[in-house]
């Protein structure tokens, strides 16, 4: 093997086996897409209650479950759910990432 060549491999090595420092910790680099959900402006005037979150139905995306039921699951759920500082639409964008399961 040339010198330069065992050079390359040394500095590919060194590269790949670089300690991480707090700050990389810290500010992990995104892999995932950003939701696709944009929320109306009255959302942030809504009022979170974690009890709710209980009575939602978990999606997985499997292939044994069916999506329509589990949707009217969570419509009847977030149905019974009110509060009058934002639309029930905004209540149900803000809901729907907890039905979601990954």
């Amino acid at each position: 093997m040339a010198k330069e060549d065992n050079q390359s491999l040394h500095n590919e090595n060194n590269e790949n086996n670089r300690v991480r420092t707090l700050r990389d910790y810290m500010n992990p680099t995104r892999t995932s897409a950003r939701s696709c959900i944009v929320f109306p402006p009255d959302a942030s005037n809504f009022n979170f209650k974690s009890g709710i979150i209980q009575l939602l139905p978990s999606f997985h995306g499997l292939d044994l479950e069916n999506p329509y039921l589990h949707l009217r699951e969570f419509e009847e759920v977030y149905n019974t759910y009110n509060d009058l500082n934002c639309s029930k639409n905004t209540i149900r964008l803000k809901l729907f990432s907890f039905f979601i399961k990954r």
